[in-house]
């Protein structure tokens, strides 16, 4: 994989919307909990304290859909038994998802859990916005990734919400 861009904060994308920014949210906050073993409760108080629509370090955080953020890390977390699993499925043999980079392995986790549980998103939209999500923190082929592994997810959990066209995270 390439250089990745400082892991703590996402550069500079276009503004997004409530639920964009607790997909990010939850993304960094996944992130946290897998490096710092930070227990789940604790990171979601941090965030919903001080974070999501909070000034921190001089830095405004946007506001985010509070409810989407904390289901998508409780559900990332109850169901990461079930999650794996297809994630690994969906990677190229030779990367399981053990090797993958923590913050692109929780990219790939909040992905796959909306993809699984969220039937009322589309699933060009989530790929769509994990594809954006990806851009923030990296500069290389972890975007691509991100696409090619969340489209194979569609593709296999959600076939018929597809439709004919293929799922390109463009949508």
């Amino acid at each position: 994989m390439t250089e990745k861009v400082e892991k703590s904060q996402p550069r500079s994308v276009k503004p997004a919307n409530k639920r964009g920014v607790a997909r990010l949210a939850a993304v960094q906050a996944l992130y946290q909990m897998d490096v710092g073993e930070v227990p789940m409760t604790n990171v979601i108080s941090e965030f919903t304290a001080f974070r999501l629509g909070k000034e921190l370090d001089g830095e405004q955080y946007r506001e985010a859909d509070e409810q989407w953020f904390k289901s998508i890390v409780s559900g990332v977390v109850s169901d990461q038994k079930l999650i794996d699993p297809f994630i690994h499925k969906a990677l190229v043999e030779d990367w399981p998802l053990k090797r993958i980079d923590s913050l692109l392995r929780a990219i790939l986790r909040c992905g796959s859990f909306e993809l699984l549980r969220r039937k009322d998103v589309p699933p060009k939209v989530i790929i769509t916005e994990y594809i954006d999500v990806a851009k923030a923190f990296f500069e290389g082929d972890e975007p691509g990734l991100v696409n090619g592994v969340l489209d194979r997810l569609a593709h296999d959990l959600r076939e018929a919400d597809l439709g004919n066209a293929k799922a390109d995270g463009g949508a």
